[in-house]
């Protein structure tokens, strides 16, 4: 069972990044600006676009790239360079990078100097991997929130459960019975039941009432 569990845990993760960043690098006098930042869904992507679109509109062009939903939505755009030099690029940047729910505007600033095609998809490459690699990536897996009913003498034995088994209680509400709130990894939660019952001889109540994504706490 065990060997089964540690797959499915890792395909529940979802990695995207950890900031939002620009960075700048300059080719042949012209400038380019990788803009990169999480996004949620299509209409997050088209903000953060039409923010650096409005902050950088002096600009010769501001191509862009955005991946969500593993990979079932992925748009760009070459913002009037040659086609296939610059969105297409930049879009697989982001495909390598194996993060999803990102977006990438890439500012390019002319400095006189034409790059010629492979010049060109080698610079918005190039800064969209700057951009990405100085966001960093976060890790995200889903967890459940749990309702733990217990007595008083049983939530001295779960709290010092808690902590060999990292679930994390995150309140306790104290009157004719103690009324837990605790967080535990989705992957674990069915683990921390079957504990629960254990350590309280079958006396406390447990129940999921909803699920969230957080911060894993594996790193990559």
């Amino acid at each position: 069972m065990k060997q089964k569990a540690e797959p499915e845990a890792k395909e529940n993760r979802r990695i995207t990044l950890a900031s939002r960043v620009s960075v700048e690098m300059e080719e042949k006098k012209s400038v380019f600006i990788g803009h990169a930042a999480p996004v949620a869904d299509e209409n997050e992507a088209r903000a953060f676009i039409d923010e650096i679109r409005h902050k950088y509109s002096d600009a010769t062009h501001n191509v862009y790239a955005y991946l969500l939903q593993g990979g079932s939505i992925a748009r760009y755009s070459d913002d009037g360079e040659p086609h296939g030099t610059s969105g297409m690029p930049t879009l697989n940047v982001l495909k390598m990078s194996g993060a999803c729910d990102l977006c990438v505007v890439v500012t390019r600033y002319f400095g006189g100097i034409l790059l010629g095609a492979g010049g060109l998809v080698r610079a918005y490459s190039a800064a969209a991997k700057m951009a990405i690699d100085a966001a960093g990536m976060a890790v995200f897996e889903p967890w459940d929130i749990v309702l733990i009913e217990c007595n008083y003498s049983d939530y001295q034995k779960l709290t010092a459960g808690f902590a060999k088994m990292e679930v994390v209680e995150e309140k306790a509400d104290f009157g004719s019975a103690v009324l837990i709130q605790a967080a535990v990894e989705a992957t674990r939660t069915e683990q921390l039941k079957v504990a629960v019952s254990e350590m309280t001889g079958g006396r406390a109540s447990f129940e999921v009432v909803y699920s969230e994504e957080r911060a894993s706490r594996q790193s990559l």
